[in-house]
């Protein structure tokens, strides 16, 4: 147990440095990003900041995938501010506290596992996707500003990706952040800072319930919210979650992510924050950073309440463009190059999915109806092909027609087994089913409507060959009195 601990929060000696230092990296890039989604949501910027501290935190503590970063989001944020226009900022905190419970409830009832049901190409098309809308959130800063905010900009990429040729001792877009903060503040150069996006907070939060009417009326109004929330909120957790273990060739355990994820957004609303999920862009920070484990979550937030609390001016004095290029530097290395020559070499469909996942993220802003849109389609391809591996063989022996069925039995398909039976005029008919199999009660109508149908003929019919399966399908639903269906159960 004390091993599986030191694993998950220290590794080695070389870990928990690199764990340290990629940690503050992330704390630096949260505060522009927490801001931002604070304006969205139409809140104080200190309600987005407190909130990616708590979360930070408590997921680092409770979560169920090491080295990944929650914090406040713009999935989350963009969902609120009509909470927030309507009833106020105490009705948000109280709506995230719900957002926490029905998370939690949807961790013990393992609806983590519904992640199974997610194609590689929508998770491609989420990254995708993600990638595109981190670099599009750059462009305000990149829009009628002086020309040393391009100049930092590339000064900041090119220490970004030539530091780890001579060294990686220190992560390069830590470098960066320090460097031009340096060269910002000793020359006083006309850029945007993280001063002008918000008001920083000037003292620590403190911890109170939200002053709200606890009636059936208030839970009306947080109600619809909250669930949202929460299942945005976990669909954004699991797939990052995902992308994580890829990145990291490591495992992890979704269930806890879930129950992570209510505990961390509840205690975010406690200190006065919004709710909030895992963030890819930062996560890939953290990564590429060297972060592994817990460790680098938990000092993501620590860093980020010291910053605040302790260094507050002269972290508004740190220059947007040193952040704007570790955003740029994520979105490039977020980005699934591979997925565009795939294009020619996966099958068409694996693409289609991709692509519609990104574009209709990238259309709405919204991830989970580009996730849903995907998940549908790929659905949609997998019953059509399904479908296709179907077969109908009608042969006559004696007086006896035979027709033998073989493949997948269900909506998609029962049209096509419908249509291979021919009017028989009295003969008599066996069906033989012994290598197909019905999946649902779509695929027992037909076989009802096909076997009514040649009765009505005058045909005498019978079925045979149900695997155990089908057999029970059939035992359940077929209407036997009037199709005079005979189970002939045949094992596989």
């Amino acid at each position: 147990m004390f091993t599986s601990f030191k694993s998950q929060w220290f590794g080695s000696l070389g870990q928990a440095r690199r764990d340290f230092l990629a940690g503050l990296v992330v704390a630096l890039a949260l505060i522009p990003e927490a801001i931002g989604f604070s304006i969205i949501a139409g809140v104080d910027p200190r309600v987005g900041l407190w909130a990616s501290v708590a979360i930070a935190i408590v997921i680092s503590l409770l979560g169920g995938r090491p080295g990944m970063i929650s914090a406040a989001t713009a999935a989350v944020a963009v969902l609120v501010t009509p909470l927030v226009r309507d009833h106020g900022v105490e009705y948000l905190f109280a709506a995230t506290i719900l957002m926490g419970l029905i998370q939690i409830a949807a961790g013990f009832l393992r609806l983590d596992l519904l992640m199974q049901f997610v194609s590689r190409s929508v998770i491609t098309g989420f990254v995708n996707a993600l990638a595109i809308l981190i670099f599009m959130a750059q462009i305000p800063q990149l829009v009628g500003v002086s020309w040393h905010t391009y100049a930092m900009i590339a000064a900041g990429l090119a220490i970004i990706y030539l530091l780890p040729r001579l060294t990686t001792l220190v992560p390069s877009p830590l470098v960066a952040i320090v460097v031009l903060a340096a060269v910002s503040i000793g020359f006083d150069l006309p850029v945007h800072t993280v001063g002008d996006m918000g008001k920083l907070p000037e003292a620590l939060p403190s911890l109170a319930l939200p002053q709200v009417p606890f009636t059936w009326e208030t839970l009306q109004i947080i109600l619809p919210y909250s669930a949202t929330m929460a299942a945005v909120g976990l669909l954004e957790s699991m797939l990052t979650a995902q992308i994580v273990d890829d990145m990291t060739d490591t495992d992890s355990d979704k269930r806890r992510e879930c129950l992570g994820q209510g505990g961390a957004n509840i205690a975010a609303a406690l200190v006065g924050g919004m709710g909030g999920c895992a963030m890819i862009g930062q996560s890939v920070i953290n990564v590429t950073s060297g972060g592994r484990t817990r460790l680098s979550t938990f000092v993501a937030g620590a860093a980020l309440l010291f910053l605040l609390a302790v260094l507050g001016p002269l972290v508004g004095r740190i220059p947007m463009p040193a952040l704007v290029a570790v955003m740029i530097m994520v979105s490039i290395g977020t980005f699934s190059w591979n997925s565009i020559p795939n294009l020619r070499r996966h099958p068409p469909t694996s693409s289609v999915v991709m692509i519609v996942t990104v574009c209709v993220v990238v259309f709405t802003h919204d991830l989970a109806q580009g996730v849903l849109a995907g998940v549908l389609l790929s659905g949609i391809f997998f019953a059509g092909k399904v479908r296709r591996m179907f077969a109908v063989e009608r042969s006559e022996s004696g007086g006896t027609v035979t027709y033998r069925i073989s493949g997948e039995i269900f909506f998609a398909s029962v049209d096509r087994f419908t249509r291979a039976f021919l009017p028989e005029q009295g003969r008599a008919v066996t069906i033989d089913v012994s290598v197909a199999h019905f999946w649902d009660i779509s695929g027992v109508g037909a076989l009802d409507k096909i076997v009514a149908r040649l009765r009505r003929d005058g045909s005498e019919v019978k079925v045979i060959g149900y695997n155990e399966a089908s057999a029970d399908l059939v035992d359940r639903f077929a209407l036997h009195d009037k199709t005079g269906v005979e189970l002939g159960v045949v094992p596989h």
